[in-house]
């Protein structure tokens, strides 16, 4: 890539987010707060004294969801289950971690708890996966379909077998405090973060310098070509879906392992929905994922407590990813038509998705 065309596709990442920001400052004080002092707020909470430590913490379930969306977007299959999969596998993981954990010693319960998650996320995938390998039924569908009953089921366990007699409000057991993820020495951000900064790297190594990223990049430029190339897309396509939902179920089980320790019915922190103009940002690179997951995750930990601390709703996030989104599309538009810099997709998907 040329320094022109890497200056154009960093300004084109940047752009939104700056626009969004300064859009969001107009809604700040149209509300009557100062929009400046706010944003230094959100930066002092997000990143000085302990809030970097959240921060980190933050990132590890949303580096993993992100991760999900980028190995089926890099193929061309729209994974749109990522809230069933998160929630099911975080109520089964919390469900179920006191009796694993009085029952295995501890690196093997957090492996058991973990292999558990995994495995209800590839439940979950396995339908939509076979649909469409074997009849071409689209994803989109059946894995919104998939991520309904997820949600549902996860709600009906937490108020159900895994739902915990001694509280009102239906949750499930809390985990003992001794009994979650450790820390990261000196730190008090869980290890999780290190296993998903460790899946990311391994991802990013697995995408761009193996046979298989090449097999998943061709079939998300064209399944005709990859076909013709003799690349079984129906079986590909089974692995990249239970690779992502698999992905996206195991930041469940760290959530719940480092972080909460306990779920509740009706509790869904939305990652996936909040991180996708992200995934897209970063033009569906792992590595380039991580610090625009970082930046939305300074904005998440330090702009919550800002705007209860300003008497604002929290619900201003979800308007600042809208915005995005909004600004990312006019820019698409606008650099189609002007030919300005490279699209959000990579030209492989893009191509895959004109066609």
């Amino acid at each position: 890539m040329s320094g022109n065309a890497r200056l154009g596709a960093l300004i084109r990442t940047i752009l939104p987010i700056l626009l969004a920001l300064v859009v969001s400052g107009c809604v700040i004080l149209a509300m009557g707060v100062d929009p400046i002092a706010f944003y230094g707020d959100v930066i002092a909470l997000g990143l000085l004294g302990d809030g970097w430590q959240r921060t980190l913490t933050a990132m590890a379930p949303l580096l993993l969801v992100a991760l999900g969306l980028i190995i089926a977007f890099r193929a061309q299959l729209w994974n749109l289950g990522y809230a069933g999969a998160y929630l099911l596998a975080a109520a089964v993981s919390a469900g179920i971690a006191p009796d694993v954990f009085a029952a295995l010693p501890f690196p093997l319960a957090v492996l058991a708890v973990c292999a558990v998650a995994v495995a209800v996320g590839l439940a979950l995938g396995a339908l939509p996966a076979w649909l469409k390998s074997r009849h071409g039924v689209n994803e989109i569908v059946t894995t919104l379909m998939m991520s309904f009953i997820g949600i549902g089921a996860a709600n009906l366990l937490v108020r159900g077998p895994f739902g915990d007699p001694a509280v009102q409000v239906p949750q499930t057991r809390a985990l003992d405090v001794g009994l979650m993820l450790p820390y990261i020495p000196g730190t008090q951000v869980h290890v999780g973060f290190l296993v998903a900064l460790g899946l990311v790297a391994a991802s990013h190594l697995v995408l761009t310098r193996s046979a298989f990223g090449l097999a998943v990049d061709v079939v998300g430029a064209s399944p005709r070509a990859a076909a013709h190339a003799g690349i079984n897309v129906p079986r590909l396509t089974v692995v990249v879906l239970l690779l992502s939902t698999g992905m996206i179920a195991l930041a469940g089980a760290l959530d719940m392992l480092g972080l909460w320790g306990y779920m509740r019915t009706n509790w869904n922190p939305g990652y996936g929905d909040k991180i996708l103009p992200f995934v897209f940002l970063a033009r569906l690179n792992p590595l380039g994922s991580v610090p625009l997951v970082a930046c939305y995750a300074v904005l998440a930990t330090g702009g919550t407590i800002a705007a209860q601390r300003a008497g604002l709703s929290v619900d201003f996030l979800l308007v600042f990813v809208a915005l995005i989104l909004f600004f990312m599309t006019v820019i698409e538009l606008l650099g189609r038509r002007r030919d300005l810099g490279a699209s959000y997709l990579p030209r492989r998907a893009g191509r895959g998705m004109r066609r």
